[in-house]
């Protein structure tokens, strides 16, 4: 395929601008690096079947030649992120999801939105099924990346009814490893730089906030198996286009075209996931505690029923493994 990302040298953006070009898809690579980071790229670079292009995907949004698949990963993810930059949030959110909409529509392309599980809010439903509405403060500062999000999912629902266009969501939960940004403000980059620089962890509130991580390769796999499925086909005939899987599932019972939760089941509080970062990088670093953020999530953990039966998919990495890993990562980093 050749397949257009937004936001491609983001953290998730980059790990599945690499995915799909080690299995021979073609990529063109679309980010205004307002968060994007050209180095998560650069291995790319030069390579045949990628192509960067610096741009803001809320601007005339335009790409030569033929293309199969439109995948909208632009915006800004992380509390520190939104909140920096709120009305550009909002704006990637509606006119950047209008955009690389339309073009998909122009080109015939599959269409595939990254949400986030920020749409179910503060939730009052735990875990949380694609079929809960959620509990979103719209006027709160940390509403302008709920909303967004929001308003690109209820558009995209609108171009598959009313263009026919083949589209695809998938609310992507908290998810970690390898090329996060050490400042991003994120829960385990947070800790995980903090514990190998010796300072004090910062946890909001009293650390019992749950949440679920979800290693990173863990996250793509999903993604490209969403991205693939055929409505109405088992996993195992979709292998052989997908080149992702390997696991067989029986015929899908739901539409691929409703949101499509992705994450680990696996919830921990916040001061439990303090306490392993620092037992696996071996810190002596104390654990101070902050006020809570405005509307901060006391809860979040994925139902991921429907992905286990549309995609045959579920998390494999243990957390421990992926936290190795990522603090291994940090670890080279920091010390360069």
């Amino acid at each position: 395929m050749r397949v257009l990302v937004t936001g491609g040298a983001g953290f998730l953006g980059s790990h599945l601008c690499d995915a799909l070009v080690t299995v021979g898809h073609h990529v063109v690579c679309v980010d205004n690096l307002i968060t994007g980071r050209p180095e998560n790229i650069s291995h790319l670079m030069g390579h045949e079947r990628f192509t960067f292009v610096k741009y803001n995907v809320c601007d005339f949004l335009h790409v030569d030649g033929p293309l199969d698949a439109v995948l909208h990963f632009a915006s800004p993810a992380s509390p520190q992120d939104y909140l920096e930059f709120p009305i550009a949030t909002l704006k990637v959110g509606a006119l950047g999801t209008h955009k690389a909409l339309g073009l998909a529509k122009a080109k015939g392309a599959r269409f595939l939105l990254a949400s986030t599980s920020e749409v179910y809010g503060d939730p009052l439903v735990n875990p949380q099924p694609e079929s809960y509405w959620g509990n979103v403060n719209p006027i709160s500062p940390r509403g302008v990346y709920d909303e967004a999000k929001r308003f690109g999912e209820a558009m995209t629902m609108a171009y598959y009814r009313y263009h026919g266009l083949d589209t695809r969501i998938v609310r992507i939960f908290n998810t970690f490893g390898p090329l996060m940004r050490p400042n991003d403000g994120r829960v385990v980059s947070n800790f995980i730089v903090q514990a190998i620089q010796g300072k004090p962890l910062t946890v909001f509130g009293g650390g019992t906030q749950t949440r679920s991580f979800c290693y990173v390769d863990d996250m793509v796999r999903g993604i490209a198996a969403l991205l693939t499925a055929e409505s109405g086909k088992s996993v195992a005939e979709r292998t052989n286009r997908a080149g992702f899987l390997s696991q067989r599932s029986e015929p899908q019972p739901e539409s691929i075209h409703d949101p499509v939760n992705l994450g680990n089941p696996h919830e921990l509080t916040v001061l439990e996931i303090a306490r392993l970062v620092l037992k696996l990088t071996g810190s002596s670093s104390p654990i101070q505690h902050h006020p809570l953020p405005v509307d901060d999530p006391q809860v979040r953990r994925p139902d991921i029923r429907r992905a286990k039966a549309l995609l045959g998919w579920e998390p494999k990495v243990e957390l421990e493994d992926g936290l190795r890993k990522t603090i291994d990562y940090f670890r080279k980093v920091l010390s360069g």
